[in-house]
């Protein structure tokens, strides 16, 4: 039941909740910056880039630099992210965040992704497995979604495609194709 805590998070259940996808899971190493690792790859992938082991570990590492630069170095910019900084105080103080997201086995969440969907412009989608909500199905329900307000590429106009990951509920994700 602790998945059903991101629902519970963003505003209480959603009908989404009874709407089933299917999708392939593309495993995600769990070295602690997995959730990183997953939205690193899935833009790569969105763009047709594949990306070597050694260049999902940095990008996965950029991601979680930007987001401390934003959150722990910039007062002027943390302002602007203050939905994040309240999913962070929530749970720890400012001072311990910003200790614990220089290191590389730095677990993302909910802040994290608050920060990177804008700071990207990247459409984010969070899904757990139908049979952890129905007990039973092999597809996966939507529980969270970030940057939807980002929807196409201005450059070109197309429309950009949201990156989906699988929370597993034991602090980790994996990235759905």
């Amino acid at each position: 039941m602790q998945n059903l805590f991101l629902v519970c998070r963003r505003g209480g259940w959603s009908a989404a909740l009874n709407k089933v996808e299917h999708y392939g899971v593309q495993r995600v190493t769990g070295d602690g910056r997995c959730m990183f690792r997953a939205l690193a790859k899935g833009m790569a992938k969105n763009k047709g880039i594949p990306l070597t082991p050694r260049e999902e570990v940095q990008d996965a590492d950029d991601l979680r630099m930007a987001v401390k630069e934003i959150i722990c170095d910039s007062e002027t910019e943390r302002q602007k992210f203050e939905e994040a900084v309240i999913a962070i105080t929530v749970e720890q103080s400012l001072k311990r965040y910003c200790q614990r997201i220089r290191r590389p086995d730095f677990w993302g969440g909910e802040s994290e992704f608050l920060v990177l969907s804008r700071l990207c412009r990247q459409p984010i989608i969070i899904y757990i497995p139908e049979r952890e909500y129905h007990g039973r199905g092999n597809g996966f329900i939507p529980i969270a979604e970030y940057g939807l307000e980002f929807p196409k590429n201005s450059k070109n106009w197309k429309k950009k495609a949201p990156v989906r990951l699988l929370y597993s509920g034991r602090n980790h994700y994996d990235l759905l194709i």
